[in-house]
């Protein structure tokens, strides 16, 4: 039996091999020339060929010269039919030579000698990524929705270093509950694109409201995260980094020296900012999330160990750094690790619950701000938060199955939304709240402690609706660094002009 387009195939019919063993044949193909055929299907096996079929005997060598022809003409069939290499299936019973596997072998090599393989694109983490209540239950979460060996390769690509042209920046902030750090570098004017980015929950204050230190526990995984956050910056050319430490470091007595140990092991030089630089960055990080028709704001921040809180009034003349239209602020010694931990985060009772309100209304009792200074009109009046806290609270009223950011960031949330979602999370216990996904274990103790400082706040300044920032002090920090450089009036002619994206994805923030 033969196939003219996979070659010398065994036949089919076991009783005929053995009776055409016994006789010699003449060559069909001197024959098939004689009568001027010349097609490969008008060739039968030998006596020979078909004994080597089993292993038994070899393959004539006058038929090497037949062989050869008959691929070369397979070959040029293949290639004026579009190159499509395709094989009949082999009847049943029947299998391959082991000469032709190879042969076959040998032709895809011969055919694709010369041909590059297409360039691998390099993976860039995107901006929608890495908030603090985007993490997943583990306490870390990936920048780039990819595993994190995938984005550290991506790191160390020079190919995704200068995208645009454009230099990069960096930000890292240490908080009482999370270490975050964002690597980013200015496409548009008053835009940036993230790079890279980490966030993992370190609680470095925890136990600091009774003990007034850092513990060693928490100073080892801080330390640890801050290992990851120096291999990150060391594979990529940063042009400027502000890498800042907040409220647990300016309260603890031993802050100062966890600090220096920072810098001992990781290389990493921290600086301890004021409460009035951390409200005025939390401001510059979600400007672009004020509407244009308004025209006073509260803002706040509520942090693990500090909640942040800034008035602003803008008036005809909007500048162009949000933070100027800044009229009160102040900073509050409460967060939700200090406040659950005198409270109890893991059960709270309505009793409980209300005690933590209590607590932190007396303390914006002695916040000196005039009633006339926030709220002109109440069409002309919000409130931004951003937080965990605000950020779980619409996950959950959204539904998600997961935490996405995109859905989140942005989101506009009535008042009696935000009501109905507090007494639904002050329903659950604890298990319930470690459930659900945009919650987690991590944060199950802390989210109703969020809960009572935004109650708090709202008691303070009632307002219609309130709009929700997964954004915040690194944003702020990025888009003050890349404003002080004028990245962007001098680089976007450019940028454009060497062929840059003009439509660049979605940014993670937008400068003041």
């Amino acid at each position: 039996m033969n196939d003219p387009d996979s070659g010398v195939k065994p036949s089919v019919s076991g009783a005929r091999d053995a009776e055409d063993t016994g006789r010699p044949k003449r060559s069909r193909r001197r024959k098939g020339k004689q009568k001027g055929a010349t097609s490969p299907s008008a060739v039968s096996p030998s006596a020979g060929q078909a004994t080597g079929l089993s292993g038994s005997a070899e393959r004539p060598k006058a038929n090497e010269a037949g062989d050869s022809t008959r691929r070369n003409k397979r070959r040029r069939r293949s290639k004026t039919a579009g190159s499509e290499n395709v094989r009949p299936l082999a009847p049943v019973g029947q299998r391959e030579l082991p000469d032709q596997v190879q042969s076959e072998g040998r032709r895809n090599r011969r055919k694709n000698r010369g041909k590059k393989a297409p360039r691998a694109v390099p993976l860039v983490a995107e901006a929608a990524v890495v908030h603090p209540a985007a993490e997943p239950v583990n306490g870390e979460r990936p920048a780039f929705h990819a595993p994190e060996s995938r984005r550290d390769a991506a790191a160390q690509r020079p190919a995704d270093r200068d995208v645009y042209d454009a230099p990069l920046y960096a930000a890292l902030d240490l908080g009482t509950n999370n270490c975050r750090l964002l690597i980013a570098q200015p496409t548009r004017p008053g835009q940036f694109r993230v790079v890279d980015a980490f966030s993992r929950i370190v609680r470095l204050g925890e136990g600091l409201a009774a003990s007034g230190r850092l513990s060693d526990e928490a100073m080892d995984r801080s330390v640890e995260a801050l290992k990851i956050c120096a291999a990150k910056l060391k594979n990529r050319n940063i042009r400027r980094a502000r890498l800042i430490a907040t409220e647990a470091c300016r309260a603890a007595t031993n802050g100062e020296a966890f600090l220096e140990r920072v810098l001992e092991e990781t290389g990493l030089d921290l600086e301890i900012i004021n409460r009035e630089t951390e409200a005025r960055l939390a401001v510059s990080g979600c400007s672009s999330l004020v509407g244009r028709e308004a025209k006073s704001v509260v803002l706040f921040d509520i942090g693990g160990g500090s909640s942040e809180i800034a008035v602003i009034r803008i008036g005809d003349n909007r500048s162009s750094r949000l933070a100027n239209h800044i009229t009160h602020w102040t900073s509050l010694p409460v967060g939700v690790v200090t406040l659950s931990e005198r409270h109890g985060g893991r059960d709270v009772t309505p009793e409980s619950f209300a005690g933590m309100v209590s607590e932190v209304e007396n303390m914006l009792a002695n916040f000196d701000c005039p009633g006339e200074a926030v709220r002109p009109a109440p069409e002309d009046f919000h409130l931004i938060g951003t937080s965990g806290t605000v950020t779980t609270l619409a996950g959950v009223h959204l539904d998600l199955p997961r935490y996405d950011r995109r859905r989140v960031d942005g989101v506009w949330l009535s008042d009696d939304e935000v009501t109905a979602m507090q007494a639904r999370l002050l329903s659950w216990d604890f298990s319930a709240r470690a459930a659900n996904p945009c919650i987690g274990p991590d944060r199950a103790d802390l989210v109703l402690a969020g809960c009572a400082i935004l109650e708090a706040i709202r008691n303070r300044w009632p307002s219609r609706r309130m709009r929700v920032a997964d954004r915040g002090l690194r944003e702020g920090l990025l888009t003050d660094m890349m404003a002080d450089d004028g990245v962007w009036r001098r680089g976007r002619h450019r940028r454009n002009h060497r062929g840059g994206p003009r439509n660049p994805a979605k940014p993670e923030g937008q400068p003041s």
